[in-house]
């Protein structure tokens, strides 16, 4: 076991200088140097309550060129951290940035990377980011700034991002959104994988416990301490409040996150990829800037994951130029050196067709769609046909693994669309088949399931996968999506059900950009789990994490007839 552990371990310190290299041979691609490496300092810059964190900042040196006006003032870009392991790739920004004319700052949140203070998830970081910025205007060498971040990096700069001093002039964010609870919950069923392994792995202290075991440990408000060894309460307040209208989202430090988009004055550069866990929340985040930033804001989807690398199997991919350094680059160029301003647009890679599109208005405005009806026998129409139902029996103790998602982190081999297994695979698996499609056919925006249905538990999930089966029968995931019976039809607070009751239901999908290909079937999944991408119901009403016991639910699937279920496409 340690010597699997070992193995495992410089595997992880292989693809991370693997990763290294590949960002310093992009900046060799990137825009030309025009200084040395300057000066770096290292010091304990405090906060307004007195606790001091580590600031790190690098000035551009000597101009390349000897003919070259002397600056005394340069424009900064500003970075804030709570991931030491990764200050190497901060070391390569830093010099990268400077020698490009650009004062580069890299802080560390409280309690990490040699900051003083206590490590609490997002809790601080408002006032902190607030007063280093306050500070590096004030300074005589900031011309103006500009912030930068992905992942939680981002979430350091949206959660500041309505009230950053004058000498801000943008931002760009990547990979996170600010509404949470969409982050966090589908009809809800809590998004294990990302935010129960980010738990474990932020925990304030070293947890070795397996991650599966974690996800399916009841009652999970437990796993803590029984299984981490730490006592985590704010983990706890994310998996016991599942109502979207309840007092912890709709109010206090989340309900100020998600209305910070409206007050934000500045343009930000949002960069997001299709099977990245934060899309949701992102695309929300887009809709919700004002007006005023809006008008100068860019968002960005191509076909990544949460680290921007290529999400997708079988598919051309000869229109995809890796720009993670270029990008960001040149937007601080843009804005802060050479004083101008982009107008708004909207760029999104179509997985199939491999080409980007853009477009004035996102989400894409779609009036059209395309049905395809569940039908007796297993099959996917255009029309609905005679009454029928199929029926499976789900055990919440053998989920169905999650493979080819949206929202994993941790399990990197379920990430993205990728081959799916044949139909047939397991008897709590329900698909249907088209007959192959007559034309191209582009979808753009969300897909949705429509379902009639009933089970004897008194709440439960209905989970649905949509597929492309190309003509060599490979099969790939397009989207997937799950909803419960107590939160059906987007209710934000749980509702009731009857064991018998045939209700509607839809589950709702990301949005997505893709082009079915001429010759292809379109293939359904219906089952109850997706796990651990969600984590798996345990067929009892009520909090899910609170809940220790689970037991079987036999389901029902009605179509034709008064029961219309069907897959509803939109298409351009």
């Amino acid at each position: 076991m340690a010597e699997e552990q070992a193995e495992k371990k410089l595997t992880q310190e292989e693809m991370m200088e693997q990763g290294l290299k590949q960002i310093e041979m992009l900046y060799g691609k990137a825009s030309p140097e025009e200084y040395e490496t300057g000066e770096r300092r290292e010091w304990m810059l405090p906060m307004s309550d007195g606790v001091k964190l580590r600031t790190i900042i690098q000035f551009p040196g000597k101009p390349l060129d000897s003919t070259a006006a002397k600056k005394e003032q340069f424009p900064l870009v500003l970075q804030r951290s709570c991931y030491p392991h990764t200050e190497k790739l901060l070391e390569i920004h830093a010099r990268e940035y400077s020698k490009r004319g650009f004062i580069y700052v890299y802080q560390w949140c409280r309690g990490t990377g040699g900051s003083e203070g206590e490590w609490v998830p997002n809790i601080n970081d408002r006032q902190d980011g607030l007063d280093t910025l306050e500070y590096l205007s004030a300074q005589p060498y900031t011309d103006c700034i500009g912030y930068w971040g992905d992942s939680y990096l981002a979430f350091t700069g949206w959660c500041m991002a309505d009230a950053v001093p004058e000498k801000v002039k943008t931002m760009y964010l990547g990979v996170y959104g600010c509404d949470r609870h969409t982050s966090a919950y589908k009809d809800g069923l809590f998004r294990q994988d990302i935010l129960t392994s980010w738990a474990m792995g932020n925990a304030g202290v070293p947890v070795h416990a397996p991650l599966l075991e974690s996800c399916a440990y009841r009652p999970q408000i437990e796993v803590d301490e029984k299984m981490w060894g730490v006592r985590l309460d704010w983990y706890r307040d994310w998996i016991t409040n599942t109502d979207r209208d309840s007092a912890y989202w709709s109010g206090g430090f989340w309900k100020e996150l998600k209305e910070i988009p409206g007050k934000v004055k500045i343009p930000v550069f949002i960069r997001e990829g299709w099977y990245d866990h934060h899309l949701g929340s992102a695309i929300v985040t887009y809709e919700s800037l004002s007006e005023k930033a809006k008008e100068h804001s860019i968002i960005q989807i191509g076909p990544w994951n949460h680290g921007y690398n290529p999400a997708v199997t079988s598919q051309p991919l000869e229109h995809l130029e890796d720009d993670k350094v270029a990008s960001p680059l040149n937007w601080f160029t843009l804005i802060l050196k050479e004083k101008k301003l982009p107008d708004k647009a909207a760029h999104t890679y179509v997985i199939g067709a491999d080409t980007w599109k853009t477009w004035d208005t996102f989400p894409v405005q779609v009036e059209k769609k395309q049905e395809w009806f569940l039908q007796d026998g297993n099959s996917l129409g255009k029309t609905p046909e005679e009454q029928a139902e199929v029926r499976f029996t789900y055990d919440p103790e053998n989920p169905v693994p999650s493979h080819g998602a949206e929202s994993l982190f941790a399990t990197q081999e379920g990430v993205g669309s990728i081959h799916q297994p044949q139909p047939g695979y397991r008897d709590d698996v329900v698909t249907f088949l088209s007959e192959p499609v007559q034309e191209d056919t582009e979808i753009e925006g969300k897909i949705r399931v429509r379902l009639f249905v009933k089970s004897d538990a008194e709440d439960t999930a209905f989970s649905a996968k949509l597929m492309e089966v190309f003509e060599n029968r490979e099969c790939v995931n397009i989207r997937g999506s799950i909803t419960t019976l107590a939160y059906r039809n987007g209710n934000p607070h749980r509702g009731t059900y009857t064991p018998g009751e045939i209700v509607e239901i839809c589950i709702e999908m990301w949005d997505v950009s893709w082009m079915i290909r001429k010759g292809s079937r379109l293939r359904l999944d219906i089952s109850s789990s997706d796990f651990p991408q969600y984590s798996a119901h345990s067929n009892y009403a009520g909090i899910w994490s609170e809940q220790a016991e689970t037991k079987k639910a036999e389901q029902t699937i009605l179509m034709g007839g008064q029961y219309p279920s069907e897959v509803i496409l939109p298409v351009v």
